[in-house]
């Protein structure tokens, strides 16, 4: 592990106390809001939590995944907004430089990320290109010592606020190739970017998100990552693999929560006199939701058990992503049946959590993107 356990056991204990004394108390206000106080951002810097997975030498923590996935069961036990605005310097904000970037973007980026003092987003998803990543239309046209950016992408988390941006951009005219894309790290207030207005969502409302444009935006050649073009669609999945992982962690935390209220209100609401956990069809429920869980959480410490060890997980990761998200989407309708009437009103957690957790099957590749990773790798690896 990279730090010793008495050190991460620590960091789990503060991060327990930080969730219950100050994200929970706040989630109605930051529903109701779509906004996260500045006091609760300054938390989350304070702790540590926007360099999880920056390595040491730039001021992070350098969790490996096994820990990282720890830290999201615990800390996505509050509302999954909180873990959204500051996952993305952990995940697809920042690997793609730690993984394939260069010396300077690292020294000059990585040690602002960790701290929070900027937040990283990253742009893939396009009007015309979402599940089918490879067709994106947003292009790099190499002119001198620069590279010139036209296009547009949308649903861009983080976007309103984020600093800086990874953007997968088609520097090859092989419209329909993976190779024909780059991926470039480039400042937010670069000339010629603008943003859509934030979409008011579903849930998960104080995680921002919108479009992004890009006019004739100029980069120098050196926000290339890597500083080799063709190679950004190999980079946006290894990045995609650890922010899968981070996710499916997510929804093992918010699980964990549902789970929680779900037992905490039976308990308490009674019924033909008894309290409703007394009856049968309600411990079902619960039984149900445990076991899901719990498959969830052990898939998810194995793909990161074997993603420390140096495996390649692509095929893990979708299995943990595609089956945690659903997952937690079944307990939460089990809350708020076990709930009742006070599970379909706002006042309820619960409430609030089932329109939360709808989004963990759409982003990031949906459900049925991940059954097509996970099959075709299990259909190449038996062809071996």
């Amino acid at each position: 592990m990279a730090l010793d356990s008495d050190t991460f056991n620590q960091l789990i204990e503060t991060i327990r106390r930080f969730v219950e004394t100050d994200l929970m108390p706040a989630e109605a206000f930051v529903d109701e809001n779509d906004e996260i106080p500045e006091h609760i951002m300054e938390g989350m810097r304070q702790l540590g939590m926007f360099g999880l997975t920056i390595p040491v030498e730039y001021g992070g923590l350098g969790l490996n995944s096994e820990e990282e996935v720890q830290v999201w069961f615990e800390f996505s036990r509050a509302a999954p907004a909180y873990r959204s605005v500051c996952s993305s310097n952990n995940g697809i904000g920042s690997q793609g430089i730690i993984i394939d970037g260069s010396e300077e973007q690292k020294n000059r980026y990585l040690p602002l990320m960790a701290t929070g003092e900027i937040v990283g987003s990253f742009c893939l998803t396009e009007p015309g290109s979402g599940s089918d990543a490879k067709s994106l239309r947003t292009t790099a046209r190499r002119d001198g010592g620069d590279y010139v950016i036209n296009g547009s992408k949308r649903f861009i988390s983080n976007a309103p606020f984020a600093k800086v941006f990874t953007v997968m951009a088609r520097t090859s005219e092989d419209s329909g190739s993976g190779p024909g894309v780059s991926a470039f790290f480039i400042d937010a207030d670069t000339p010629g970017i603008t943003l859509g207005e934030p979409y008011r969502k579903m849930g998960q409302r104080g995680a921002k998100a919108c479009d992004v444009y890009f006019d004739d935006v100029r980069v120098p050649a050196h926000t290339l990552i890597g500083g080799v073009e063709g190679m950004g669609f190999k980079t946006a999945m290894k990045v995609l693999d650890r922010g899968r992982l981070g996710m499916a962690a997510g929804c093992v935390g918010v699980a964990q929560r549902l789970i929680e209220e779900s037992v905490n209100y039976a308990t308490e609401r009674k019924q033909f006199g008894s309290p409703i956990a007394d009856f049968q069809l309600i411990q079902a429920m619960i039984a149900d939701s445990v076991t899901d869980q719990y498959a969830a959480r052990s898939m998810i410490m194995a793909a990161a058990t074997a993603r420390d060890a140096g495996k390649r997980i692509t095929k893990q990761a979708s299995m943990c992503k595609y089956f945690a998200s659903e997952m937690v989407g079944r307990i939460a309708d089990r809350a708020v049946q076990i709930y009742g009437g006070t599970g379909y009103i706002s006042e309820s957690a619960v409430e609030r959590l089932y329109r939360d957790v709808r989004v963990f099957r759409l982003y990031e590749g949906t459900s049925q993107i991940q059954q097509l990773v996970i099959a075709r790798d299990t259909l190449r690896e038996m062809a071996k």
